[in-house]
């Protein structure tokens, strides 16, 4: 897969750790982390330490408008931790950039990419029950929904008594 993805509307590009600053104001915006860990803030620090590692890793990239540079957010299509050909999809955007289409954009984008360039076989995803504008996302990219399930969560948030869902898209059902 190359590094750098153009949508119609973004570049999706690797991370690097200059954008801690960004990745910091998105992480403490709490309408962003409600269904990620309740809207707790997190210090510079933390995100230094914890998120920003795993961003720099594979399969993450910083998503930023073609039209301004304004920084968006970030999709992934990461391998799992059981490797082989699935991958998880994700994303986390801003909320200035919600509501406007750029979810399903860089997500359908990443997906197209995986299934024809990156050797992908699955692709799926996971979210809060209640997440229904995150679903929406994976059901307008053709994701479908596996199943609900109840996971071992360090922190009950508003809306976990509901569980999470998992989707999934395999190569031979997506439709480019």
């Amino acid at each position: 897969m190359d590094d750098i993805l153009v949508t119609p509307r973004m570049r999706l590009r690797p991370f690097t750790e200059e954008d801690l600053d960004e990745v910091v104001a998105l992480d403490n915006d709490p309408a962003v982390m409600r269904y990620i860990n309740g809207g707790r803030p997190a210090s510079r620090e933390e995100i230094r330490a914890r998120s920003l590692p795993r961003l720099l890793g594979p399969g993450f990239r910083a998503a930023q408008a073609r039209a301004t540079g304004e920084w968006l957010g970030w999709f992934c299509l990461a391998p799992r931790a059981d490797g082989g050909d699935t991958v998880e999809l994700g994303y986390r955007l801003h909320r200035r950039a919600w509501g406007r289409g750029y979810a399903t954009e860089g997500a359908r984008a990443l997906i197209a990419e995986g299934f024809t360039a990156g050797g992908v076989r699955r692709v799926t995803a996971q979210t809060m029950t209640v997440n229904t504008a995150s679903r929406r996302v994976l059901e307008k990219c053709g994701l479908t929904f596996v199943r609900t399930f109840f996971g071992e969560w360090p922190e009950v948030i508003e809306g976990s008594e509901e569980g999470d869902v998992e989707y999934a898209l395999t190569r031979e059902e997506w439709t480019p």
